[in-house]
């Protein structure tokens, strides 16, 4: 199970400048966690969800551990019709981890990941959505 609160030290502007984050447990179920951000409404998400589904075996082949974490956050953008609308900013990551691999590469697989996110140069290009 995880811990009832989630301290996040993040790196807003990605400027070596953290901020905590504190999310508190607000869903706990046998295969997922559901946490809020400070900020989180009813009208207006922000909260960090965990899942897993448990590996079944097949034939010779254990299975395979597959987890992911979101991130959903409500946000108000312009419509087509320049009207404002709160649509969902969702951020994940999936793991597919086969039984029987290490933590070593389950961490380096984890730490690879990290490093391409916090690497600008790559991701802004990536998300940039031009003009609209």
């Amino acid at each position: 199970m995880l811990p009832n609160s989630i301290t996040l030290g993040v790196d807003e502007a990605n400027n070596s400048t953290v901020v905590n984050h504190v999310l508190a447990r607000a869903e706990e179920g046998a295969s997922k966690s559901v946490y809020y951000d400070a900020d989180h409404t009813m009208a207006a998400r922000n909260e960090l969800a965990f899942q897993r589904t448990f590996p079944k075996q097949s034939g010779n082949f254990y299975g395979t551990l597959r987890t992911n974490v979101k991130f959903t956050k409500d946000v108000t953008v312009v419509g087509v019709n320049g009207e404002n609308i709160k649509v969902p900013l969702i951020g994940e990551a999936t793991f597919s981890l086969p039984v029987g691999t290490s933590n070593a590469d389950a961490t380096l697989v984890r730490q690879k990941l990290v490093a391409l996110l916090d690497y600008d140069t790559i991701m802004d290009p990536l998300h940039d959505q031009g003009q609209i």
